[in-house]
């Protein structure tokens, strides 16, 4: 399964984390930095303090004069600085602080070689010790100490000088430079989420635009056009908003014309069907009462003449209730049903008739099948016709075929309903007309029960059409719309 991510998440995932990239890096380089300048500032105060003490110190170690540098040295131990060594011109310790001759280890040697010059850096690393159980971060320099009128080394001073009150600062420039990070971060989202909300909000409006466009609303224009890049494109898309609806106008009206011209033919032909199919049962049902009044004993021969106009007028009345189901609209009564009920009440209805004639009839429908949301008692009508249709066309022991199953119309769910019989089946010739209004092929049949089944499907948004079949017989294909959810029992 595939995640689906919006254009304002993502705008806000790659604005935050650009910000963060940024902020993250600026910080660490403003840290650097500030641990550079700390170090070196450390590392110059050292210099400066073992000059200081060599300088203190410079007679008493020409004279020499131990004890006096050692008092010095004594004195000037503290907790920011160690531990300080006097080494002599071999590079042996001459004085040492007391943490020095307590723990000899701690003392590397002298780093000032007998035939330094006067010209070279001083001697500076960054080390740890051990003091008091704890481990102290010191920075220890070693200069040489050269006589007045020479240029040969006489003696160099050692210092560790502490780092903890430096490292203490560049701790504290952490903490300031993650609060700044922290605001800036913070900063950066709701600047990220303001900024994707102006770029996507007029986004979300074009494709509600779309949306409504395709359920048909042409009614409301986009509102919001900026001077950037979606302002034209909202403008664009009002003007074709603007066309399709008077693309639509103009077709409504021409398919009003249409309709009303198809209407004015159907009426012509009904006028002229209804004067051939009512003349005809009433001359029958004329000359049958001259009959009868002519006869001189009316009662017994009036009998099969007055049957023989019972039943012109019977198809009369047929005819009418046709004609008047077909020209008549009328509203839905919308429902939810299973299909197979509607199919099973359709088969109750036809069923006698159906098993005079000993014709076999298979219903299947699929498990789980969707509901359909129709007027049952229209829809009902839909399956009698198509099934009285098969009755007539079949003769004793034929097969009716009734399969339905699911299906899907455009992205849209459906339920299709096959009904098929092995019949004679429909003619290629005569394919397109059968559901014209008054078209069949039945020498006693009107030619409104499959075109009055189309007219109750299109008014549930589906469609019927003869299917091809192989073999004999005919196959009537029905699509209805239905719902996502299953219906149980269908």
């Amino acid at each position: 399964m595939r995640l689906k991510f919006s254009i304002y998440g993502r705008l806000v995932f790659w604005i935050t984390f650009l910000v963060l990239f940024l902020v993250g890096a600026v910080l660490f380089i403003v840290q650097r930095r500030e641990a550079a300048i700390l170090s070196a500032e450390a590392e110059a105060r050292a210099v400066l303090i073992a000059e200081s003490l060599r300088d203190a110190n410079f007679n008493s170690l020409f004279r020499p004069d131990r004890e006096a540098i050692q008092d010095y040295v004594d004195s000037h131990v503290s907790e920011d600085l160690p531990y300080i060594v006097f080494y002599d011109r071999p590079g042996r310790p001459y004085v040492a602080s007391p943490l020095i001759r307590a723990r000899g280890g701690i003392d590397s040697g002298s780093h000032i070689p007998e035939n330094a010059d006067p010209g070279d850096p001083p001697f500076s690393e960054e080390r740890e010790i051990e003091v008091q159980g704890r481990t102290v971060r010191v920075r220890e320099v070693e200069i040489p100490v050269f006589p007045v009128s020479g240029d040969r080394k006489w003696a160099s001073v050692k210092i560790g000088m502490s780092l903890e009150p430096m490292y203490a600062n560049l701790r504290e420039v952490r903490r300031a430079l993650l609060l700044v990070g922290v605001g800036g971060f913070a900063l950066g989202i709701l600047g990220a989420t303001i900024l994707a909300r102006r770029i996507t909000r007029p986004l979300h409006r074009l494709v509600e635009g779309t949306v409504r466009i395709a359920r048909g609303d042409f009614s409301r224009a986009i509102a919001g056009t900026g001077r950037d890049e979606v302002g034209d494109l909202a403008r664009s898309f009002n003007a074709m908003t603007r066309q399709l609806l008077q693309a639509r106008q103009r077709m409504a009206e021409a398919n009003r014309r249409l309709v009303q011209q198809e209407k004015l033919a159907s009426i012509g032909k009904m006028a002229a069907t209804i004067a051939h199919e009512i003349r005809n049962p009433l001359t029958s049902v004329k000359l049958s009462i001259q009959k009868v009044l002519e006869e001189e004993s009316p009662a017994e021969a009036a009998r099969p003449l007055l049957a023989l106009g019972l039943e012109g007028i019977d198809q009369i009345d047929r005819f009418i209730k046709e004609l008047l189901n077909f020209t008549r609209v009328s509203e839905l009564s919308l429902e939810r049903w299973p299909i197979g009920q509607i199919i099973d009440e359709a088969l109750k209805m036809v069923g006698g008739s159906l098993a005079e004639k000993g014709i076999a009839v298979e219903r299947s429908c699929a498990p789980g099948l969707p509901a359909v949301l129709v007027d049952a008692d229209k829809m009902r009508q839909v399956f009698l016709n198509i099934l009285r249709n098969a009755q007539e066309a079949l003769g004793p022991g034929g097969r009716i075929a009734i399969a339905c199953d699911a299906a899907r119309d455009g992205g849209r769910p459906m339920v299709r309903v096959r009904v098929s019989d092995d019949g004679p089946g429909v003619p290629d010739r005569v394919r397109p007309n059968v559901f014209e209004p008054f078209f069949t092929t039945k020498p006693a049949g009107f030619g409104l029960g499959l075109p009055n089944a189309r007219k109750i499907v299109e008014q549930h948004h589906g469609t019927i059409h003869v299917g091809r079949k192989r073999g004999a017989g005919a196959t009537f294909i029905i699509l209805i719309p239905a719902e996502e959810a299953p219906c149980d029992p269908c």
